[in-house]
């Protein structure tokens, strides 16, 4: 079938997008990964550097894709499609939208599986499972977790289907009404969380570690880290800004949403380290956790803590409403692409995707249970792989997210009409000025610097 146009509905409002937009940003990359990667990389300095890095890449790539959004307002591959034709350039440039799209989808292929560690986590704490348990049993716990596809299916299962029927509800009943729920609920469980830990954990520790820069413990490969982080934990490249892009009101302006956004994500992010540290420096436990900070390190310490069943409770809903919000925005890319190019109804194209990606995310589930069939062992750009969750994870996070950003950035400050873009971004003309060279110099030489650094091609420190 051919494209239609397709009127998807617009945000009732400039709040409605900043919740949803921020939603998208504010995930598992936050509240699981943002703290476990500060602490393996010095702390206070690594904030220092991610936060220049949000203002000098994270900000500029997402006003080039919500940018994108709002003019083409449609899915991504066909706004950009839309655009290039505007531009006289090749429709061939849809590719930058079908990168955030394909990205997107995969990530969410093994993301709903650690979202359904999450949720099978408020059970765990819920029931008492924590509580007087040793470093050896609730590590025993998370294993077991990881060693039965059983649960891993249902879990994962439940996450899917959930946010089928969110998405498959349409923009105002599915995705806004979720959105002004889920956001408001996550913050204020999170603010609740760190005010438990402020006073039950080691909170002076916990600012000395988090805002006393100490540059002599971030090497080169921190500040690389901090930079790439930057760039994923405002959901660029998935194609989620760019569709949420398409439902913006045109007298919005982008800039103010945008910087409202990421002013609302690295906040979070900050409170979630602010939530999670005290507890930890409160336990006698490391900041340099590495992955199983949330998983096992916090029941850990939830399990010896005065409340710790309610709070570790609180914690993991909050946990599971960050990632539901996550991974509305990963899938709608995709549903608004079946609905304009094959003319699917909402819920038959949420069905459809969620099928699809239910079948994608086995590979995941049964890398974990260390299947057979799911190992692997080669190269791929530049990395070794060992499964099939370790092939996707690489080829999304290191290999498609930064092609994604960097194609954005050349796009609409090389290819597209600069007279267009600025009419869409209806800013003065000195910030325009500012943001314009920014996204068509530094970001693209900065992206680039990250990708081949990642893939092995440039190497700088340790």
């Amino acid at each position: 079938m051919s494209s239609v146009h397709v009127d998807h509905g617009q945000w009732s409002s400039r709040l409605a997008f900043i919740l949803a937009a921020t939603g998208s940003a504010v995930g598992l990359g936050n509240i699981w990964k943002f703290p476990y990667i500060m602490g393996e990389n010095g702390g206070g300095a690594f904030v220092l550097v991610y936060l220049l890095c949000i203002l000098g890449i994270g900000i500029p790539v997402m006003m080039a894709e919500v940018l994108i959004g709002r003019r083409g307002r449609q899915s991504p591959s066909n706004s950009v499609k839309a655009l290039a034709i505007e531009a006289g350039a090749n429709i061939n440039w849809s590719i930058v939208g079908w990168l955030g799209v394909i990205a997107g989808f995969l990530i969410l292929s093994f993301y709903s599986v650690i979202a359904g560690w999450a949720v099978s986590y408020i059970f765990e704490a819920g029931s008492g499972a924590f509580v007087d348990a040793s470093p050896a049993e609730i590590e025993s716990i998370f294993n077991n977790l990881l060693q039965d596809p059983i649960k891993l299916i249902i879990w994962t299962t439940f996450v899917l289907v959930l946010t089928g029927i969110i998405v498959g509800k349409g923009l105002k009943m599915g995705l806004e009404k979720a959105v002004s729920i889920a956001m408001p609920a996550m913050l204020v469980l999170l603010l609740i969380i760190a005010g438990y830990a402020a006073f039950n954990g080691d909170f002076t520790r916990t600012i000395d570690f988090m805002f006393t820069p100490d540059f002599s413990k971030l090497t080169y490969s921190g500040v690389l880290i901090a930079l790439g982080h930057a760039f994923f934990t405002l959901s660029l490249a998935s194609g989620a800004m760019m569709i949420y892009g398409a439902y913006l009101p045109q007298k919005t302006s982008i800039a103010q949403s945008v910087v409202a956004i990421a002013i609302a994500d690295t906040l979070i992010a900050l409170i979630a380290g602010l939530a999670i540290y005290p507890i930890v420096f409160g336990n006698g436990l490391e900041a340099s956790q590495g992955p199983n900070l949330v998983f096992v390190s916090l029941p850990i310490a939830f399990g010896q803590m005065w409340g710790g069943t309610v709070f570790g409770t609180l914690f993991f809903i909050m946990l599971g409403f960050a990632a539901f919000t996550s991974a509305i925005a990963m899938v709608e890319s995709a549903v608004a692409w079946l609905v304009e190019k094959m003319e699917y109804s909402r819920a038959k194209a949420a069905a459809f995707a969620v099928i699809t990606l239910w079948l994608f995310s086995m590979l995941t589930v049964f890398s974990f249970t260390g299947a057979e069939w799911a190992k692997l062992d080669f190269n791929f750009v530049g990395k070794h792989v060992t499964n099939y969750f370790d092939l996707i994870d690489h080829l999304t996070a290191d290999v498609l997210l930064p092609l994604g950003g960097l194609a954005t950035a050349i796009f609409v400050a090389w290819i597209m009409k600069k007279e267009a873009v600025f009419e869409e971004m209806n800013m003065s003309a000195k910030l325009f000025s500012v943001w314009f060279i920014t996204l068509k110099w530094f970001t693209p030489i900065a992206v680039l610097f990250v990708f081949l650094n990642l893939i092995g091609i440039v190497k700088i420190g340790q």
